[in-house]
């Protein structure tokens, strides 16, 4: 009662985080579907995000925005909440937590780890001044461990999600056009 946490309530100079690494279920799925073998074992990252969100409202029950990136990974979820919410955002390459051996799996495949699904992993979208206490609380519970904030909330007529990058430019990061690989569902 009293939490109002929307899809469309992001707002120009909010926040964005993630809770951990991105990619590594598709990878996983991917890796044991046409049997790739890595040097060391990608794990799904399944799991039930109840007591990491509890833990989050208890520190911070402001968040605007929360969304699991499953379907189209990060990028399309960033999109969506762009889209709904009718700003932009600005994310930082430098800032996205992945696993090494998930960006290595998907430079070999030719895969953008953007667009890789994730299971037990979420987005958070709050006010400025909320992330650092929020990042705190996510930090503080097992799954959230490798959180981190990845950017900002713009303003955007065109609802872009635009990303910089480690070379130091920026690039849009689209919507996930075509089949999502591996298809999980």
């Amino acid at each position: 009662p009293g939490i109002a946490i929307s899809g469309n309530a992001a707002r120009p100079g909010d926040r964005i985080l993630v809770s951990g690494t991105m990619g590594d279920h598709g990878v996983a799925i991917m890796s044991l579907r046409e049997n790739l073998t890595f040097e060391t074992t990608i794990r799904s990252d399944t799991a039930a995000l109840h007591g990491l969100v509890a833990a989050m409202v208890a520190a911070v029950p402001c968040i605007h925005c929360l969304r699991d990136p499953t379907r189209g990974g990060l990028a399309t979820t960033l999109n969506e909440l762009a889209s709904q919410s009718g700003c932009g955002m600005v994310i930082a390459e430098k800032c996205i937590p992945v696993n090494g051996q998930v960006n290595a799996a998907c430079e070999f495949l030719g895969l953008d780890p953007l667009y890789v699904a994730n299971e037990g992993k979420l987005v958070a979208i709050c006010a400025a001044g909320d992330a650092d206490p929020l990042l705190a609380a996510m930090r503080a519970h097992p799954l959230g461990k490798d959180a981190a904030i990845i950017g900002e909330v713009i303003t955007d007529p065109h609802h872009f999600v635009q990303m910089d990058t480690s070379f130091g430019g920026r690039r849009v990061v689209d919507w996930l056009t075509g089949e999502q690989l591996p298809r999980i569902c």
